[in-house]
């Protein structure tokens, strides 16, 4: 594609869990010059397909999406991060006169992408190892009151029970020598050209709880727990990591751990699921130049093709 030419529109296609991103994400990839990137903080690991509704391996094979098992579920993945790839990905196929579709109910993300986020420094293991064996003798409580003397801004933010966001908050300032605060109050690079966002969301929130649920049982159908089992006979993994922490990965994990029984693990995953979905929700209702889409809506795909033609004008 020339430098002359107008570059092609990124659609971001954003809603809660459950809404029918994928289903509506794969409508679009048939009826445009459009390609897929992920953009879920969940499925970036691989191994954990059930659980986090991934693609199947046919629907991938046929729909691909960029970023997804990208990392080990012993790694993390950061928004900054998420974004370096995504911009990358979202170059490359503009470059050749695509359209870069992004789909995915990770709101922090999308959020990082359309304003820009800083940069902040890598992780240090030898700093974390610190951190952790001070947490170890001195409580995670500790941990924050230190995190509130020199940054209250990311105090309220981070709870005392969130040792991954807490851990990072301390690091950042013991390397970087700047609170996370002031970092991330420096933009980087965000998105450029023509954004049409697109929100799916349901006309009743019962809809979706009910589809949550069903969603939820046929995971556990589908071998949900096997999937968990694996990961736990890996030796390597824990509840504290970010993948663990994972909607249902959480709650499976503690049952298997004996903490709860099948019905009540159940119970939770469903609930955290509809927790997320609230949060998801609340993101989007203060999201500012969104095109809304129903979920029951028949019309979504030609919405959809006609804001795009929009573009073109």
């Amino acid at each position: 594609m020339s430098t002359s030419e107008k570059l092609p529109p990124v659609i971001c296609l954003m809603g809660p869990t459950a809404s029918g991103k994928t289903a509506l994400a794969m409508e679009l990839y048939d009826a445009l010059p459009c390609e897929i990137i992920s953009v879920d903080s969940a499925l970036v690991y691989r191994g954990m397909d059930i659980g986090t509704a991934k693609p199947t391996a046919a629907e991938q094979a046929q729909y691909p999406h960029r970023l997804i098992d990208i990392r080990d579920p012993s790694e993390s993945y950061s928004a900054a991060e998420f974004c370096s790839d995504a911009l990358a990905e979202i170059a490359e196929i503009r470059s050749r006169g695509r359209i870069p579709l992004l789909v995915g109910g990770t709101m922090m993300y999308f959020k990082s992408l359309v304003e820009g986020i800083s940069k902040l420094p890598e992780a240090n293991s030898d700093v974390r190892q610190q951190i952790e064996a001070e947490a170890k003798a001195r409580g995670w409580d500790a941990m924050h009151q230190e995190l509130a003397s020199f940054d209250p801004e990311s105090a309220e933010r981070i709870h005392p029970n969130d040792p991954q966001r807490l851990t990072r908050a301390i690091e950042v300032y013991r390397i970087a020598g700047n609170t996370l605060s002031q970092l991330i109050a420096v933009k980087g690079e965000a998105l450029s050209g023509d954004v049409l966002q697109l929100a799916i969301t349901p006309s009743e929130r019962k809809t979706l709880h009910e589809r949550i649920a069903l969603r939820f049982e046929q995971m556990i159908a589908q071998g949900f727990e096997q999937e968990v089992k694996a990961l736990k006979a890996r030796g390597d993994l824990h509840p504290d990591l970010p993948s663990i922490r994972c909607v249902g990965y959480r709650q499976m994990w503690q049952y298997l751990d004996g903490e709860c029984d099948l019905d009540e693990m159940v119970f939770r995953g469903i609930c955290a699921t509809r927790q997320l979905a609230k949060r998801q929700l609340t993101w989007l209702r203060s999201w500012s130049g969104v095109n809304w889409l129903t979920m029951e809506d028949k019309d979504n795909l030609q919405r959809v093709l006609s804001l795009v033609d929009n573009f073109k004008n």
